[in-house]
């Protein structure tokens, strides 16, 4: 199956900030890429290269067969893109913004309309369709965003961290439209710092840090890489922490960790539930009691910890850059980097 999206080597600096590292990606036609990086990883600056809002210093892309270097103007009329921040006209109302963009792709304004009262309906915006989008909230104009990337059904598709501001009924409803846009043939490369969404979407997932991709898989591959699940446990006694500590060490699959406040502690454990039941036992039989006890799938966390070293939201002291959707959205500085 041919790519969709390919990028070999993408190098882009900032001053003294290596945003892009070498970056290579390549996403079969149809199918969900998933993206996922810490803060200042990189994810959003290779979005802004893939869809011509940034020149890379080196390395090639092509985004639908086309070179986003050579020919940037075609790759635009093939791509639909939600940047990370809503990019709505804040004078016009939100239908008006969804028929304004419709009639840029070059629609009937009779077709535009229609679909921009169909997407209005969709993302649950259809009470407040005739209101000017200053007075949306965060999350209605996140909404109108991520619609007005759908006027259109572009066959390559960008979404950088679509769901961030969404409450957990409207990021049900955007996982149906990406799901039903994938369906009918879309390729899509979504950023995101939400395992479980990569995990509803992604066929498969890149880990980027430092400008770098350094992991790969589906999502059951990656949290592997952590050591697969992790059991829990809550020490009764304060004082029999490192008792339990031994007994985790011993039946575990690496390093304990301490939640001191909680007592809690933690251990990779590939053995899953029979494992679960020999630490039982075995702290039963030194005399620990236990307050809680449990066996979990690893977080997001656990993977970026085991990866990069670092959780999800901890930045490298880089700013988020605007991720504005179109041609016409400012360069990134030196400090625009996400």
């Amino acid at each position: 199956m041919p790519a969709a999206i390919y990028a070999e080597g993408l190098v882009k600096t900032f001053g003294d900030v290596r945003a892009l590292d070498g970056v290579d990606i390549e996403v079969p036609e149809g199918s969900v890429l998933g993206l996922l990086g810490p803060n200042g990883a990189g994810k959003t600056t290779t979005v802004r290269v893939l869809t011509t809002l940034l020149q890379p210093d080196s390395g090639r892309a092509e985004v639908a067969g086309i070179d986003v270097r050579a020919h940037p103007e075609r790759v635009r009329g093939a791509i639909g893109l939600s940047g990370q921040f809503a990019a709505v006209d804040d004078y016009l109302t939100g239908r008006e913004n969804l028929q304004m963009v419709g009639q840029l792709y070059q629609m009937t304004a009779r077709d535009a309309r229609r679909r921009a009262d169909e997407l209005l309906e969709r993302f649950n915006l259809q009470d407040a369709a005739g209101r000017t989008a200053k007075t949306y909230s965060g999350g209605m104009r996140r909404r109108l965003d991520l619609a007005a990337a759908l006027v259109v059904s572009p066959p390559v598709m960008f979404m950088d961290e679509p769901t961030t501001g969404l409450d957990p009924r409207n990021r049900q409803a955007l996982w149906s439209v990406i799901e039903e846009l994938v369906a009918g043939g879309t390729t899509l490369l979504l950023t995101t710092q939400y395992l479980e969404e990569a995990d509803h979407l992604a066929d498969t997932i890149a880990v980027v840090d430092h400008g770098r991709v350094i992991a790969r898989g589906t999502s059951d591959e990656l949290k592997r890489q952590t050591g697969g699940d992790v059991v829990e446990v809550v020490v009764h006694d304060r004082d029999r922490i490192q008792e339990a500590e031994r007994v985790l060490r011993r039946l575990g699959d690496g390093d304990t960790t301490l939640m001191e406040h909680t007592r809690k502690l933690s251990v990779p454990a590939a053995g899953g539930a029979k494992l679960l039941a020999e630490v039982i036992r075995e702290l039963d039989a030194v005399g620990v009691e236990i307050d809680d006890i449990g066996l979990r799938r690893p977080t997001l966390d656990d993977v970026f910890i085991s990866l990069t070293g670092h959780g999800a939201d901890e930045s490298d002291g880089l700013k988020s850059d605007t991720g504005k959707r179109g041609a016409g959205a400012a360069p990134a500085t030196k400090e625009g980097e996400k």
